[in-house]
């Protein structure tokens, strides 16, 4: 017993007593890395797909038409997963491992029953929903076997996304890493063979990524189950849903469920308006460059779950010097590696838009300027990647659905629809509405950090009443 609860010990005095700086590496490292990972695993369909002879164009369009099934189940996930982890780890902050479990229990009950009703409603609509989403009659044919085989996989996406951010919020980064290094790497075997060898298309794609799923989604559960690591286990007696449980979890996840659910809306948004004002080739353009988006923000996002044990414990244990010491470095770390990828892709457009496709000289054209639009303040993106970061670590649920609601629900999806009706460039004016959402949330983002967040962490600096 003492050999398996050792190695957790460690890890919460870590949290409570190592450099920052350094922990914060230690931790993130292998969640930029998981992340990185995460990302080829989103990606990696899209560029075999993107690839393939005569009719890649076309396919690489129609599987960017089933992002909103992506986005929405990784939405239910993380109103699970990320209202979850981070009030599990201000439990262990203070002292109430039970209260932890407790947490993770419902939470794993929760996550398998989101996933039935969202298997059967992309499963028995998927057709009316693609044409909802934008599809045309060339670009149905790929998008259809695709949604509906990732549909049948949603109860892994869920389980994987969901759990993994509880053995993240325990320190224990690099068993987190694993879980999606395991699917990464089976997609990346797996797409080829199904795609080509067997010649299944984009259905061999789909096929690949939920077999690649399950073994990530197995890898969490078995870890949390039965793993001599962990110092949360998932338990019998905690599976039952409690409302004083989940109440909590669910008003802390709706702000990344915010963030990612009007992500599916923002992307029918997007498509429904470009198809109307650029047709396919503008479509195209927009997949992949909420694909390069993806591929900068999944890391940067990586660096903010490295930080999240940091915070979240040491604001349970009422020590707001090293939960303010986590954000700053997770803030400097963010902002030097976002500009870094913002210069490399406002320089090079090209080399990204060649990752996905080679063969269309119209979706080169189109993809170069549209994608240095789309990206144009993304290097100060990390502004507010940080700053809704720390609101959930500390639990501050109504500040980071605020920060969530204002770039998506407030200002870039009424923008879509706005900026081409006083601009004569329809497609530029749709891509214009990205950079001009991004820049008034960074700096309402900002804004808030410095009122309400700083008085937040002066308010437990005040010793306890006894």
């Amino acid at each position: 017993m003492h050999q398996n609860a050792s190695p957790s010990a460690d890890v919460s005095t870590q949290l409570a007593t190592a450099p920052v700086g350094k922990l914060l590496l230690r931790l993130a490292v292998p969640t930029v890395l998981a992340q990185l990972v995460n990302m080829l695993y989103n990606i990696v369909d899209r560029i075999y797909i993107g690839h393939m002879p005569i009719v890649g164009e076309t396919a690489l369009t129609g599987v960017g038409l089933c992002f909103p099934l992506t986005y929405f189940l990784s939405a239910f996930a993380y109103l699970v997963g990320r209202g979850g982890a981070p009030r599990a780890s201000i439990s262990m902050g203070k002292g109430d491992n039970d209260g932890a479990e407790w947490i993770l229990g419902n939470c794993f009950t929760c996550l398998i029953l989101f996933s039935i009703p969202m298997t059967a409603v992309f499963a028995c609509w998927s057709e009316d929903l693609l044409y909802l989403f934008g599809a045309s009659e060339e670009t149905i044919i790929y998008a259809l076997p695709y949604m509906q085989i990732y549909a049948l996989g949603s109860l892994f996406v869920m389980l994987s996304l969901g759990l993994n951010l509880f053995i993240t919020a325990q320190g224990y980064t690099r068993f987190a890493m694993i879980t999606v290094l395991i699917g990464a790497v089976t997609n990346i075997v797996l797409d080829p063979v199904f795609i080509y060898l067997f010649d299944m298309g984009v259905a061999g794609a789909a096929l690949a990524t939920i077999l690649s799923q399950a073994l990530s989604a197995a890898f969490a559960v078995w870890f949390l189950l039965a793993s001599p690591q962990t110092k949360l286990r998932i338990r019998w007696k905690y599976l039952r849903p409690a409302f004083s449980v989940m109440g909590p979890v669910l008003a802390l996840g709706l702000a990344p469920f915010v963030m990612q659910a009007t992500e599916a809306v923002l992307n029918i948004s997007f498509n429904a308006s470009l198809s109307k004002f650029g047709g396919d080739v503008a479509v195209g353009a927009m997949t992949i460059a909420s694909t390069v988006m993806q591929m900068v923000w999944l890391p940067a996002q990586g660096i903010g779950q490295g930080a999240q044990p940091i915070m979240s414990y040491n604001y349970g244990a009422r020590n707001p010097q090293r939960v303010e010491d986590a954000f700053r470095s997770m803030l400097r770390i963010s902002a030097v590696y976002m500009v870094v990828i913002w210069a490399l892709v406002q320089l090079f457009p090209q080399v990204f838009i060649l990752l996905f496709n080679s063969q269309s000289q119209a979706l080169m054209e189109t993809g170069v300027w549209t994608l240095r639009v789309y990206t144009a303040v993304m290097g100060l993106f990390c502004i507010q990647l940080s700053v809704q970061q720390a609101f959930l670590s500390i639990g501050m649920a109504k500040a980071s659905l605020f920060i969530a609601c204002l770039r998506k629900v407030i200002l870039l999806i009424p923008l879509i629809y706005i900026l081409p009706r006083f601009m004569q460039n329809k497609v530029l004016a749709v891509f214009l509405a990205e950079p001009v959402s991004d820049f008034i949330s960074i700096s309402v983002s900002l804004l808030l950090y410095l009122v309400i967040f700083r008085r937040e962490m002066d308010r437990i600096r005040q010793p306890r009443l006894s």
